[in-house]
């Protein structure tokens, strides 16, 4: 999935750009940059995932920092 789809994930998340944005700490000209941009930084990724209670995680956002996400399974 693209970052423009994960970002867009994010805003729906949040309800607005300006929102998200907000939630984040950074102003709605950056999330809308991000909509366009080809990647994303690191710290821009963990805060993202912050925003949104990872639902939208860092580990998609930045794979190759991050990795891939920690399977749980269940012990039950």
């Amino acid at each position: 999935m693209s970052i423009r789809k994960h970002i867009e994930r994010a805003v729906k998340h949040h309800g607005s750009q300006a929102r998200l944005a907000e939630a984040i700490g950074c102003s709605q000209q950056q999330i809308s940059y991000l909509l366009k941009a080809k990647g994303i930084t690191a710290d821009m990724a963990m805060k993202v995932d912050a925003a949104t209670d990872g639902a939208v995680s860092k580990h998609e956002l930045r794979p190759d920092i991050f990795g891939e996400p920690e399977r749980t399974t269940d012990a039950a």
